[in-house]
């Protein structure tokens, strides 16, 4: 495994990031198609196994079985002072006024919780999920450097916003002497690449650590284009993300195929190690069902596409909708 720091900070932080959204009970809350303690012991297991040092769950997902599952695997298995350990804040944890969103009330209330499910006393990054257009971002920021500040979080970061709201949010911490994030948790892939416009070269010029979520677009760049899963049939975020009809994204997949099959390896190594080779990416986020999952992602490491290849794949690519701010 290689490791990489953690942008502009001195954290180090394995060059993959094990996303942990498909760990938790499937009859609790979002998604529906989880492994349960036992399924997910073995990822878990294979992850360290592999060199991983990097996890990031949420306190949605699974209603914080996600974080249990997680926590209490980690504290059986390896020192909690060798992982990074990452959480996030934002969306509906109750009904009625005040479950969600990034009020100080919430933030206040959220960590805690996180911190009691994971089983630790603080996490090295804590996120906002999404930007909260009900509560102004001085409540915010200033909520989060005070859970900084109390030792509950070491860092903090950001997923999927606009860059302005992203420059805003540092702006306003900058003059107020609070915490800004050192982090960005975007959406990027071949078949999204929106965000090679704004967000990825202000990361670069701020020295933002980037660790893109869904690198292998949910799945559809590691199989035929007409192929489904048992999990696509349960993701309706996926199929809104990756609509069947498009056909530039057919294209695109085909090529990854076609580079794949030259090589004689996965599709899943040829599209992560795209993703890898971007000189602005720091640790992307690979969700796992099956151990071998993993195996293909550190394989990808070593993997280096020439730049033909990168151009062949990369050239059907049009203009697509901004997806994933919601």
């Amino acid at each position: 495994m290689e490791y990489v720091k953690f942008g502009n900070t001195g954290l180090d932080v394995s060059r993959l990031t094990l996303g942990c959204m498909s760990f938790g009970e499937p009859d609790r809350g979002y998604p529906k198609w989880t492994l349960g303690e036992e399924e997910s012991r073995p990822i878990l297991k294979k992850a360290l196994d592999l060199g991983i040092n990097f996890f990031d769950t949420a306190n949605f997902y699974s209603d914080g079985t996600c974080e249990e599952i997680v926590g209490k695997f980690l504290r059986e298995y390896t020192n909690r002072d060798e992982l990074v350990l990452a959480t996030k804040v934002y969306f509906p944890m109750h009904e009625g006024p005040n479950g969600k969103g990034l009020s100080r009330k919430h933030i206040m209330r959220e960590i805690d919780k996180s911190l009691k499910s994971l089983g630790t006393d603080y996490v090295d990054l804590y996120q906002i999920h999404r930007w909260d257009y009900g509560t102004p971002i001085e409540e915010t920021m200033e909520a989060l450097h005070d859970v900084v500040k109390a030792g509950k979080a070491r860092y903090i970061g950001a997923s999927s916003m606009m860059s302005w709201q992203f420059l805003k949010a540092n702006n306003i911490a900058e003059k107020n002497g609070w915490t800004k994030f050192v982090s960005m948790q975007n959406h990027f892939n071949l078949l999204y690449r929106e965000e090679e416009r704004e967000m990825l070269p202000l990361c670069k010029e701020e020295k933002i650590a980037v660790i893109p979520w869904s690198p292998l677009a949910k799945g559809k760049l590691t199989r035929n284009w007409e192929e489904t899963s048992a999990r696509w049939g349960k993701e309706a975020v996926g199929q809104k993300f990756y609509p069947a009809t498009s056909e530039s994204d057919r294209q695109v997949v085909e090529r990854v195929a076609e580079v794949a099959e030259k090589r004689g390896v996965p599709r899943a190594q040829i599209a992560l190690a795209w993703v890898l080779q971007k000189d602005t990416i720091t640790s992307p986020i690979v969700g796992s069902t099956k151990a071998s999952h993993l195996e293909d992602a550190a394989a990808a490491l070593s993997i280096k596409l020439t730049a033909e290849e990168i151009a062949y794949m990369e050239e059907p690519y049009v203009p697509h909708p901004v997806l994933g701010l919601d």
